[in-house]
């Protein structure tokens, strides 16, 4: 067992929780597809990416990979991601679209679907775009 994945693992979950709080807070709804959320989740680390929960999720599989050293783990870690920006792509984002019309269009044309440099920069741009509480 390597202690270098610790970090990992904590930050991972530490991030999942926020987000999972911003999405029953913000969104008003739950993470169950039966109970989706009314309104469109902008604000925290969404403010980043469009899909933290995932990068989260990938952060704490990958801490789980270097914690025990494990390729097999790396490849899962992997194979999980692609997963996701699939279901990404064909699922959820013409959902979004159908869902939440032109609010959709312009949160997708300022923050990235996955987290990069733009993510940062939009920090900034999007702070003053969008109120304290995620609405416009």
């Amino acid at each position: 067992m390597h202690p270098a994945g610790i970090p990992l693992l904590v930050i991972g979950i530490g991030l999942l929780l926020w987000c999972v709080r911003d999405f029953y807070v913000a969104g008003r709804g739950s993470l169950a597809p039966w109970a989706p959320p009314e309104r469109l989740v902008i604000i925290g680390l969404y403010r980043l990416s469009r899909n933290p929960m995932y990068v989260a999720v990938l952060i704490v599989l990958c801490g789980w990979a270097l914690t025990y050293a494990s390729r097999t783990l790396w490849i899962y870690a992997a194979c999980v991601g692609v997963v996701f920006h699939l279901r990404v792509i064909f699922g959820e984002e013409p959902w979004l679209a159908r869902t939440h019309g032109a609010e959709w269009a312009m949160y997708r044309a300022h923050v990235p679907r996955w987290v990069g440099m733009a993510s940062l920069r939009s920090v900034n741009h999007n702070a003053g775009r969008f109120g304290r509480d995620g609405a416009e």
